[in-house]
């Protein structure tokens, strides 16, 4: 490697919103970030799925005849053609 053209890679030190602290190196120095893994919803487990005004249900019964052909034209294909 040439001399004098790289930047200059140090410890650094990357600080949560929730105190959390983790130690890195990096040529930009130290980090502020509002959320980590050890506070972020999907990481705890306390992600919520917000179903709004019921779309899920609305989707369901919208497609509802989709699923029974499904399973009816499976049904056809598993049965077998005797000859």
């Amino acid at each position: 490697m040439k001399k004098g053209i790289h930047p200059e890679y140090r410890e650094c030190t990357i600080t949560c919103a929730c105190g959390n602290q983790v130690k890195t190196r990096s040529t930009q120095g130290d980090y502020r970030v509002e959320i980590c893994s050890n506070c972020h919803p999907f990481y705890t487990g306390k992600q919520k799925f917000v179903d709004t005004a019921g779309r899920v249900e609305r989707f369901r019964r919208k497609y509802a005849h989709l699923q029974k052909q499904e399973g009816s034209n499976e049904e056809a294909e598993q049965t077998p053609v005797s000859s």
